[in-house]
């Protein structure tokens, strides 16, 4: 295992050094300040925040990120009790919305794309975005994440780079360069489980109905005694997964730009409302030493045969915006809008995520974002001592004496709620502060079973998206990412190798990058590269392996677009 942090300048690199913008020299641009590996992140991230901070600003008022998208409401009914098992789910956490069978909350729905503007297509190669905003009896939970389980990286510190290698050129404003996406990602191999999806048909939804939607980072269940559980959470919709080629999607933006959120709004204005099953994966709060993979990584999923789905709610949307500004361009989420009773994992993105939607919220939408209607809490009353700021237009209701903006108080002022019965939970660390990545980065594996567990449709999709990119990288760049795909699986690597015109005898002589985990495990692949022969998936039952249709438009059929399909 390579600690970046303690890894000297390759000899003869004598590029200029990376420094934050007050001149400080940056030793370790990879990995946030925590207590031990996979700890806890700490308040004086400064490198951290900087680059966060800075990132939330780039644009103005656009969001940076998840620009293009639409918003729907509805309710989500839970079943109050886990999957089958017939075990009430207020036994294992105390937030209340699921803590009886048939509860329902009034909820919104903000889907988007993730690199393009405000008014760029929505049938593009792209993760989605699938927020969900519960307006619960306790306040608000922002339920933040994608149509795709995993995500590129593991550490937010990372996340401003990678979305600028996605962006446009600094310079020419050229759109996507494949030599930026994958010179980034070839540095980065933690990349390649997005990869198989993205750039297989999953990267291009037939539309937001049809996708499936997941929380993507670790969180925690807390129950009424303190005890904690590591939680994954699942939308599954009820319409099944569908899905287009890069074909498919030219055809349907050469008609429509907005052709998702069309749709989405035509099947509701049919009554057709969409609908989703919201199921969970459940795992005792530690940090598993019996996994090959950290849980706590969200560039893997959790196998479905170890650690089953279990059904807790359906969500239905059944309206669309009022108002597409007031409702859609406003709403605003953030990963650390949580209700008691659920809470954060240590999880090195979510901690990132919880600074930053937040912070870029306030610049973007302002001081009191949280006082516009669809932001603000419908079934739970608003009682703070904030005040002022940009465009604040109310007071909270609910003070003795409304001259006490402060706390504590004995002239009228706000108290502290009860505490819980057990405000301590969760496992404890006996680690210093570090910069280095956790221990278990198995970077090839389960992109390797991902290709093995794809359709032959979406395999051959992949290879002929990943080759037709890399013939426009320069030759390096070609050679690094056949090799990361030959570790990952053989067929894999042969098969865009072969596009591309490199063979494993190409690149057997390249050493790992010095920033990567590595370990006996990936020294073995690289030794026999080439002839360690397909993953073994027997058993496996592998999150996102459900059937996926293919909506074929650039054969004529034109009936999805503008329309439900």
């Amino acid at each position: 295992m390579t600690d970046v942090s303690n890894t000297p300048p390759a000899e003869g690199d004598d590029r200029p050094v990376l420094t934050t913008r007050q001149g400080h020299p940056v030793p370790d641009n990879q990995n946030t300040r925590t207590v031990g590996s996979r700890g806890p992140a700490t308040l004086e991230n400064y490198h951290l925040i900087e680059k966060l901070s800075h990132f939330d600003r780039e644009r103005i008022p656009e969001r940076v990120v998840h620009a293009r998208g639409a918003t729907a409401f509805g309710v989500f009914t839970t079943t109050g009790v886990l999957g089958d098992s017939g075990e009430p789910l207020s036994e294992l956490t105390r937030a209340k919305l699921f803590d009886a069978p048939g509860k329902k909350c009034e909820v919104a729905v903000r889907f988007s794309t993730v690199a393009g503007g405000r008014d760029s297509s929505e049938a593009v190669r792209d993760p989605r975005g699938f927020a969900v905003k519960f307006y619960t009896e306790d306040g608000n939970w922002d339920l933040v994440g994608n149509n795709l389980a995993v995500f590129f990286l593991r550490d937010a510190i990372k996340f401003p780079d990678f979305i600028h290698s996605q962006k446009p050129d600094p310079v020419t404003f050229e759109r996507q360069i494949p030599a930026r996406v994958f010179d980034f990602i070839s540095q980065t191999p933690e990349s390649l489980h997005m990869c198989t999806m993205v750039f297989g048909p999953r990267g291009i939804p037939a539309s937001y109905r049809t996708q499936q939607g997941f929380g993507v980072n670790t969180y925690k269940w807390v129950n009424a005694a303190g005890e904690t559980k590591l939680v994954k959470y699942h939308w599954l919709p009820k319409q099944g997964v569908k899905s287009m080629t890069g074909a498919d999607a030219a055809a349907v933006q050469a008609e429509e730009p907005g052709a998702h959120t069309k749709d989405l709004y035509s099947a509701i204005a049919g009554g057709d409302f969409p609908e989703w099953e919201l199921a969970v994966q459940l795992m005792d709060d530690h940090d598993h030493p019996e996994l090959d993979w950290d849980p706590l990584d969200d560039t893997k999923t959790w196998p479905e045969n170890d650690f089953p789905l279990r059904t807790i709610g359906t969500l239905q949307l059944n309206r669309a915006p009022r108002n597409f500004f007031n409702e859609s361009e406003q709403i605003a989420f953030g990963t650390g809008v949580l209700v008691d009773g659920l809470d954060f994992s240590d999880d090195k993105m979510l901690v990132g995520r919880t600074f930053s939607y937040s912070d870029t919220q306030r610049h973007r939408v302002g001081a009191n974002y949280l006082q516009l209607p669809v932001n603000s809490p419908k079934a739970a009353a608003v009682r703070t001592n904030q005040r002022d700021g940009q465009m604040n237009y109310s007071v909270d209701e609910g003070h003795e004496n409304l001259t006490v903006n402060y706390e504590p108080s004995t002239i009228g002022g706000l108290r502290e709620a009860e505490v819980p019965a057990h405000p301590a939970q969760g496992p404890t660390y006996n680690a210093q502060l570090t910069r280095e990545h956790i221990e278990r980065t198995n970077d090839y594996e389960q992109p390797g079973q991902r290709y093995q567990l794809s359709e032959p449709w979406e395999q051959d999709d992949l290879v002929a998206n990943l080759g037709g990119l890399f013939e426009q990288c320069d030759r390096h760049i070609r050679e690094r990412m056949v090799w990361h795909l030959f570790l990952c699986d053989d067929e894999l690597g042969q098969r865009v190798g072969d596009a591309i015109g490199i063979s494993a005898d190409d690149i057997r002589h390249l050493e790992p990058l010095a920033t990567q985990g590595w370990g006996p495990t990936e020294q073995k692949r690289l030794d026999n590269l080439g002839n360690n022969g397909p993953r073994d998936v027997q058993g496996l039952v592998m999150t996102h392996c459900v059937p996926n249709e293919h909506v074929a438009v650039a054969d004529g059929n034109r009936e999805f677009v503008g329309g439900a399909a």
